[in-house]
């Protein structure tokens, strides 16, 4: 598929899910002779972040060694050679989520280039929103581009920057990006972890013996029995090299506004994201969620996986009983086979297959961590009217998004977004529910962090429901009145 009109910052959701996807995880570690194992570890339980594609990139001493690969980790990394493919004291990797029609190998990370004074290999999670404005002045430059992901502007504007030492050209290219971004980097044998001036991008650091370890939640530090230290903090660049750690700042000192979309979705929940436990968040928001909006009912019932917690904790508030109505498949990719268009309805039981026993003749309430289109949101309540419920009411643990995102989530534009184009009653009607109701924004903030929003200094991205983009929107802006912008001409297989 040609990306002749593609935009870095132009992400192209998937409706077969009806689910916001994250972009990736990164993982690295400095100080180990057992680096590459240790990071095909973090990545593996980071791969609920991207299952595409993954790599990894090691140095070790005079030489780096880059492994990429479609697919997910365990089938690429999982081999006896493995530690003499990839050997070193230090090591980057990557798992990636790619949007449509972007899933091929010249995207996937960690990326690498010779430059003048060594070689830089680069593992990026996040978007950055000028990318676009700043690839095509390096175009115009003279520049060569080898992929059409945001992340290479980096290399480039490292490998142009006039500063002599390489890790000083890193930090000059890591002031003239804005977005969303944490980064682990090789710049020959040393590391550079950073993170993008609002912290919207978690990045937490940890220590393995005589190791140190960067991650993008903190379960990764925990599969490889690293003790956690502390986050990256926002518009910090931690810098190691000869056995040695200092940290830097590219940008001044800022309160982190993690993406709210970390504690609601994305993250694991046996990970701490900003201090807060992201499982003890999500019952928090179903805690909320009840008092903001109690109904009559017989039964809670989670659309799983990423409803369960909050489902718990509304069924703790209320005094409800919890079940397990619906019961999900885990060996069914999105990827799979669908229905033609007189069955599509079939594609959400490939998925979620409905308990009778739990349902049939009471009133359910369905609690799920967000609506974005609403069409798997449909086919759910569906499921509990065809399984026997007398009736089925919908609460959303997260407020409702009105608003596209633009910091490396894959998700429906503002037209395809439900919330923004339908009052809650008419969206009620549209999912056929008995009654809707989301959590508020104050409501989601008490129960991330303690307390309601500051709206002159709000704690967290939460731009999807309130419109309050933390950066600008550089690309987005010109794309708005552009026609076409070049990025490849190359036809990917």
């Amino acid at each position: 598929m040609s990306d002749r009109n593609a935009l870095p910052s132009t992400l192209t959701y998937d409706p077969a899910t009806d689910r916001p996807q994250e972009e990736c995880g990164v993982f690295a570690v400095y100080g180990s002779e057992d680096a590459g194992v240790l990071t095909a570890l973090g990545l593996h339980a980071l791969q609920h972040r991207g299952q595409e594609a993954c790599g990894i990139a090691t140095h070790d001493g005079s030489r780096f060694h880059v492994e990429r690969y479609l697919g997910l980790v365990g089938e690429n990394f999982a081999s006896p050679d493995m530690p003499a493919r990839l050997p070193g004291k230090v090591a980057i990797g990557h798992v990636r989520y790619s949007t449509q029609g972007a899933s091929v190998l010249r995207n996937v990370q960690p990326l690498y280039s010779d430059v003048r004074g060594g070689g830089i290999a680069l593992a990026h999670n996040g978007h950055i929103t000028n990318a676009r404005v700043l690839r095509e002045e390096l175009v115009a430059n003279g520049s060569i581009f080898q992929s059409t992901s945001d992340s290479e502007v980096v290399l480039h504007l490292a490998a142009l920057s006039r500063k002599s030492k390489l890790t000083n050209r890193l930090s000059h290219a890591l002031k003239q990006i804005e977005g969303a971004f944490a980064f682990v980097v090789l710049v020959n044998d040393r590391l550079i972890a950073a993170r993008d001036p609002y912290g919207i991008r978690p990045l937490v650091m940890g220590k393995l013996d005589d190791a140190i370890v960067f991650a993008s939640e903190t379960t990764a530090l925990d599969m490889v029995g690293a003790s956690y230290i502390r986050d990256v903090e926002p518009g910090e660049a931690v810098i190691l090299s000869d056995g040695e750690m200092r940290s830097e700042r590219f940008s001044p000192a800022r309160p982190a506004r993690t993406c709210a979309f970390e504690y609601i979705y994305f993250a694991r929940p046996d990970s701490i994201i900003g201090g807060r436990s992201v499982y003890e968040a999500r019952k928090e928001m179903g805690r909320q969620l009840s008092v903001e909006s109690p109904v009559d009912v017989d039964v809670i019932i989670p659309v799983p996986d990423s409803g369960v917690p909050a489902a718990i904790g509304y069924s703790e508030a209320s005094g409800i009983p919890f079940e397990l109505g619906i019961i999900r498949s885990h060996f069914v990719g999105r990827t799979f086979i669908q229905p033609n268009q007189d069955r599509r309805d079939l594609s959400v039981r490939l998925k979620h297959s409905a308990n009778a026993a739990a349902v049939r003749g009471k009133r359910v309430l369905l609690i799920d961590d967000s609506i974005v289109r609403g069409t798997t949101s449909l086919k759910i309540v569906r499921l509990m009217r065809e399984a026997g419920a007398t009736e089925v009411h919908f609460r959303s643990a997260c407020p409702p998004i009105k608003f596209p995102d633009f910091y490396g989530i894959d998700m429906a534009g503002q037209k395809e977004l439900i919330a923004a184009n339908m009052e809650v009653d008419e969206m009620a009607t549209k999912l056929e529910a008995d009654s809707l109701a989301f959590l508020t924004v104050d409501g989601m903030y008490k129960a991330i962090t303690g307390g309601p929003r500051n709206n002159r200094a709000p704690q967290l991205s939460d731009h999807y429901f309130t419109g309050d983009y933390p950066t600008r929107l550089m690309d987005h802006d010109r794309a708005l009145s552009a026609k076409e912008f070049q990025l490849s001409l190359l036809v990917d297989a």
